[in-house]
């Protein structure tokens, strides 16, 4: 874990909701020290218009996002992940890659809102209350003072950042 700058790949089953938003917002909280990507076990193909909007409200150029699958980061040539996050409950208990490195993981579940049944404002509460609880989790990791941590203290707490907020459904 040396240098200053991170990259981090943060997973979801199809990314195109919360994996989405976690890449946005660390690139924008964390820009100059992180650099976050994300991708999916089973991409959908597309970025889940709500999602879009969460990105656009935190700044973020919606241009490059795409879903796409998590084998682009365990290809060779691809960057050398840090730390890799899973942000949905499936893609945790799915068999990863072997990524090079050997990055930190850890899992920060959130309810997919996505599957929130409901109108368009019913919707939009949803994915802005994972927002809300990714960028909460998010400024404290990038809080942590990642160059005077081992890796095991370093490990325990970006996982414990999983367990800091209750998720609740839709």
């Amino acid at each position: 874990m040396t240098g200053q700058l991170y990259n981090v790949l943060f997973l979801c089953t199809g990314n195109s909701a919360r994996s989405i938003i976690a890449e946005a917002l660390l690139n924008v909280k964390g820009a100059g020290r992180f650099r976050a990507f994300s991708a999916g076990s089973y991409p959908t193909g597309s970025v889940n218009p709500f999602a879009l909007r969460e990105v656009q409200a935190a700044g973020y150029d919606q241009k490059g996002l795409r879903s796409k699958s998590w084998d682009e980061f365990a290809a060779v040539g691809a960057p050398q992940m840090d730390f890799v996050i899973t942000v949905c409950d499936h893609a945790a208990g799915e068999l990863c890659p072997v990524w090079p490195g050997q990055p930190i993981t850890a899992h920060w579940g959130f309810p997919d809102p996505a599957k929130v049944d409901g109108g368009d404002e019913t919707k939009h509460r949803a994915f802005a209350r994972v927002a809300r609880e990714l960028a909460t989790r998010i400024q404290l990791f990038i809080s942590l003072p990642l160059a005077t941590l081992d890796r095991l203290m370093l490990e325990t707490q970006v996982r414990s950042l999983g367990k800091t907020l209750p998720t609740r459904p839709g």
